[in-house]
């Protein structure tokens, strides 16, 4: 039987686009049957073809059942309303995860700066020798995992348990940046970034990203010592 998409998630090359992989991943999580359109970044038709699509000029963006949703933190609280299970079903532990996913989506410069998204790079420290802003962000993203883990997290392998959220969305794109830069963490945190490497979702978005073509490659990320 075939079913008919309910709309349109817009993203960007896989390969580098965290914001994306965190939008998609609730999306999926949450079921919706959309098409996915894959812009890829750096184009010289980058910025017209997501304008066309959604006037904030950014990726993810979704449009389901003609209502438009962008910003990938807006996604993923659009998505939960339509599968409640991305939350906590606790009230304190779903407060927890809202903050959790807030933190990440305002804060973590550095680390946003120093350590850029990229999937296909093989797993090595970087020669430049990491700033006292990155290895604050880094040491902040280890707390937060490991204390997360031992309140909520005692039935599972994700931050609130046994279900992959929004919670684990939004930090399996930090999880690619510890791995990808070779970043040394305790056991919770390695145990932790293990298990999102592991999930099913994750591991088709690798898969999706080591298909793009090597046109879509940009100097700027494969560059990064």
């Amino acid at each position: 039987m075939v079913v008919m998409a309910e709309g349109t998630l817009l993203i960007g090359t896989k390969r580098y686009s965290s914001w994306s992989l965190r939008g998609w991943l609730s999306v999926r999580l949450a079921g919706l049957t959309v098409n996915e359109e894959v812009v890829p970044l750096g184009q010289d038709e980058t910025a017209g073809l997501i304008e066309s699509f959604s006037p904030a000029a950014r990726v993810p963006a979704l449009r389901h059942q003609e209502t438009l949703i962008w910003d990938s933190l807006a996604i993923a609280e659009y998505c939960a309303e339509l599968s409640v299970d991305l939350w906590p079903e606790d009230r304190k532990a779903r407060a927890v995860a809202r903050s959790v996913c807030a933190e990440m989506h305002s804060g973590f410069q550095a680390l946003r700066r120093d350590l850029p998204m990229n999937l296909g790079r093989i797993a090595r420290p970087r020669a430049t020798p990491p700033s006292e802003e990155l290895l604050g962000d880094i040491a902040r993203v280890e707390a937060l995992w490991t204390q997360t883990r031992a309140r909520f997290g005692s039935e599972g392998p994700f931050l609130f348990g046994a279900a992959f959220g929004n919670t684990d969305a939004f930090y399996a794109p930090v999880v690619s940046r510890f791995l990808s830069y070779g970043i040394e963490t305790g056991p919770v945190a390695r145990d932790y970034m293990q298990a999102v490497r592991e999930h099913t979702l994750v591991e088709a978005w690798y898969e999706a990203a080591a298909a793009e073509p090597e046109s879509w490659r940009l100097d700027r990320y494969e560059s990064v010592d």
